[in-house]
């Protein structure tokens, strides 16, 4: 169960126009703190992500499951599932055996997929399979809903990697 903090992040979000996967990102960053504290680990960042992501959609994010081709069938059927779950009117009780288990899986996990450099090495393989013109198209969106204290943030970060390439 996400906390009240992170769905209230979430909801946010989405009225000031953010993004599905923006919204979801909450859920994200609520999983590798967890993991961070201690609570739980996982096997890799992607894992840590992915329930990340079932969190979100359960919590009525519209996130869209993978494309085909993207992920395998069984991937692609629990985000429907989860997604499903997320739009029920009444919500179902999870088993408590099944949560229980799933639990104790994940804390026999190491903690080391929610480290700066797992996370860096995920996301800069994730930025490699994208295409120059597809980042630069979400550069573009990203800046349309920032405000001018994220704007001006986002400008100075940006002056720093290009200083730090030109070296």
């Amino acid at each position: 169960m996400p906390d009240q903090a992170t769905i209230q992040r979430a909801r946010q979000d989405e009225r000031e126009g953010k993004s599905p996967t923006t919204q979801a990102g909450e859920f994200v960053r609520e999983e590798m703190d967890h993991i961070r504290e201690g609570k739980h680990g996982a096997r890799s960042t992607k894992q840590a992500i992915a329930i990340g992501l079932s969190k979100a959609r359960r919590a009525g994010v519209k996130l869209p499951p993978p494309k085909k081709g993207t992920t395998s069938a069984k991937t692609r059927k629990a985000a429907k599932r989860a997604s499903a779950a997320g739009r029920a009117a009444t919500k179902k009780r999870p088993s408590a055996k099944r949560s229980r288990a799933t639990t104790k899986a994940l804390r026999r996990e190491g903690r080391g997929a929610a480290s700066k450099s797992a996370l860096s090495k995920q996301a800069k393989s994730a930025a490699r399979k994208r295409s120059a013109a597809s980042r630069s198209a979400s550069a573009r969106k990203a800046s349309r809903t920032k405000g001018p204290r994220e704007r001006s943030a986002a400008a100075r970060k940006a002056a720093r990697t290009r200083a730090r390439k030109r070296r």
